[in-house]
């Protein structure tokens, strides 16, 4: 039996079924490292120790959960979908950013070190950490 035409038909569906954002913004200038993962409840708990390269950014995004940052190295820059600054965070401060799909938002280096941030977050179960969004209009990403 030629199983090409049930594969094609199965990858097609697939692809169909997954949810897009489009034009989408990913970070660029991103690396991320967990440091732990624990589910108690219905929630995820996790801490990343996220590092953005100097002219790096998160990409536009929201989260489904809380978040709390913590600057550890550099400045960072943090805009809403409104194009406005809502922060310029400097080492040793806290960001409590808000959740859900009406606060798009990105984190952005316009210095010339990296911005290293401990970001913890209180997501449901089954969510991702981090949702993309597209450029809400903003002459940057």
């Amino acid at each position: 039996m030629n199983r090409k035409p049930l594969v094609l038909v199965t990858a097609c569906l697939t692809f169909i079924a997954l949810p897009a954002t489009a034009g989408a913004t990913p970070g660029r200038g991103v690396t991320a490292v967990t440091i732990f993962d624990h589910v108690a409840g219905n929630t995820d708990y996790v801490l990343k120790e996220i590092t953005l390269a100097p002219g790096g950014s998160t990409g536009w995004h929201y989260h489904p959960g809380e978040v709390t940052d913590y600057v550890k190295q550099g400045v960072l820059s943090h805009d809403d979908a409104t194009c406005e600054s809502d922060g310029v965070y400097h080492a040793g401060q806290v960001i409590s950013e808000e959740s859900g799909p009406g606060y798009v938002h990105i984190g952005r280096n316009l210095g010339t070190t990296n911005v290293v941030l401990e970001v913890f977050y209180r997501s449901p179960v089954g969510q991702p950490l981090a949702v993309d969004q597209p450029n809400p209009g903003c002459s940057y990403e």
